[in-house]
């Protein structure tokens, strides 16, 4: 399979070299079959191109670019990554992390496991949500009360075969100026009992995660896995091991703050 070096998005910043006497580019950008690989600097270099630099750029690059989705390689650090997440959701082409791959069944039976699994999922999640929707509501009226600021966080994590995602929690950090013994109890119980997790479930109707499944890891704690444990983000996480693994946390941390007791 053939790779071809872009030196300029398909002709759109090539102006951006005359920048390059005094600044050195960080990735290399290959294009392969309608897909934009970003690699870290190899033997093949390119010239210096200042659009991959800034938000505002890089998004009007991705727009005018023919590309279908974009791979990026973890090594270019959690910075970069970011970066480039950010452009590619504004500019509406999906990212992925470049991971290693598993064959465990044949292409026919996964396609139908998959799909029988997402709408098996995707109905008792919504009956979940009909179900939980006047603690969500409650919860949302709550969180109102103590802040002007979003209801929701939404943080990047990594899903099936490496494609980044927003996972949708409630808020439960303030800031200062909403900081209250109240918003304290009120935020540490939440995310104590898991109810900060709730608004998962529209990920789970989105098909960015399935009730049970694998880790759900946070982009930032991908960048700490070996090759081996990668091999696990090509599977769909799952809402119950987030779940799990937040509440145990916060079960064993020492508040020494006796509001948050």
């Amino acid at each position: 399979m053939t790779s071809t070096i872009i030196a300029n998005l398909r002709n759109y910043y090539a102006s951006a070299q005359q920048e390059q006497n005094n600044c050195s580019s960080y990735c290399t950008l290959k294009w392969r079959r309608g897909q934009l690989l970003v690699q870290p600097i190899g033997q093949n270099k390119q010239p210096y191109l200042a659009t991959l630099d800034t938000h505002e750029s890089l998004v009007e690059c991705l727009k005018h670019s023919s590309t279908h989705l974009v791979r990026i390689d973890t090594r270019l650090g959690e910075a970069k990554l970011r970066l480039w997440a950010n452009a590619c959701e504004e500019a509406q082409k999906p990212l992925f992390l470049t991971i290693p791959n598993t064959h465990s069944l044949s292409k026919q039976n996964l396609v139908l496991a998959k799909w029988l699994k997402f709408a098996l999922n995707w109905i008792v999640a919504f009956i979940f949500l009909l179900a939980a929707s006047p603690i969500l509501l409650g919860l949302m009226a709550i969180i109102r009360m103590y802040s002007s600021e979003s209801l929701f966080l939404r943080e990047w994590y990594v899903g099936e075969r490496g494609r980044l995602f927003r996972a949708i929690k409630f808020r439960t950090a303030f800031t200062e100026n909403t900081n209250a013994p109240s918003s304290k109890v009120i935020a540490h119980w939440m995310r104590k009992s898991g109810l900060d997790n709730l608004p998962l479930l529209f990920n789970v109707l989105r098909g960015e995660m399935n009730l049970t499944g694998r880790r759900n890891w946070k982009l930032e704690d991908t960048l700490k896995l070996s090759t081996t444990e990668q091999k696990q983000l090509n599977q769909i996480p799952g809402i119950a091991a987030l779940w799990q693994i937040e509440t145990d946390t916060e079960t064993n941390i020492l508040h020494l703050d006796s509001q948050t007791m």
